[in-house]
């Protein structure tokens, strides 16, 4: 049986994968961010961890109690879990962007490399990146995400370089649109993080706020 750790997975892609996954044999570590979510996932069967890929140390605990529940052994990585910060590029301020970044990319680097040396220990291995169609083309009002999938694409691209020769094999997906609650967590991040009111962007914002509560897929 092989194991896999998947970030992210209280809903949308992490979520369907993990229990896709578990469906055909896969032994799933499923993380989630927030606690009442790893309970959930707790009660639908799942081995769960808790992980916040914004908090180094969470991270670094996190892959901890997967060392102890797999004796150091990870087929497996798919770097799922991540955010959207909608806003025009001259509304995001330094430390917005930055949040943005801490989550998208500088946490799943930091996973990574800790994963990294579990699998040249094993002799090989397998790391999914769950990127975005806005990792190759940009998206206006989508700055903040579109630079971080963009420099993710970047690093994962080098890393594949570096690995060469190891068996460990890196993949990287750039999905659409989908069904998740992805629209709904960016309007929150956006509600947040931007004053919409003193914007010159104002009455574009008040066309993304309407397209930002509508149902259905989102990118």
């Amino acid at each position: 049986m092989q194991t896999i750790l998947i970030t992210g997975c209280s809903t949308g892609i992490g979520y369907r994968a993990a229990v896709m996954l578990k469906e055909q044999g896969y032994r799933v570590i499923a993380s989630a961010r927030k606690d009442a979510d790893v309970a959930r996932l707790i009660k639908e069967g799942f081995e769960t961890v808790q992980l916040d890929l914004a908090d180094s140390a969470s991270i670094i605990n996190a892959v901890q109690q997967v060392i102890g529940m797999t004796d150091g052994k990870l087929d497996g990585l798919f770097n799922n879990g991540a955010f959207g910060q909608a806003g025009a590029v001259e509304d995001l301020s330094r430390e917005v962007l930055r949040a943005q970044f801490e989550t998208n990319l500088f946490g799943t680097h930091e996973l990574t490399n800790l994963i990294i040396p579990l699998m040249r220990a094993q002799g090989g291995g397998r790391i999914i990146y769950n990127s975005s169609v806005l990792g190759f083309v940009a998206m206006s009002y989508r700055g903040a995400y579109n630079a971080s999938k963009y420099a993710l694409e970047g690093l994962v691209d080098t890393l594949r370089l570096e690995l060469k020769g190891s068996n460990i094999h890196l993949s990287l997906i750039e999905p659409g649109p989908i069904s998740s609650d992805f629209r709904k967590n960016a309007f929150a991040a956006y509600q947040k993080n931007i004053d919409s009111a003193n914007s010159v962007h104002k009455n574009t914002y008040l066309a993304m706020e309407a397209r930002l509560q509508k149902k259905g897929p989102a990118a």
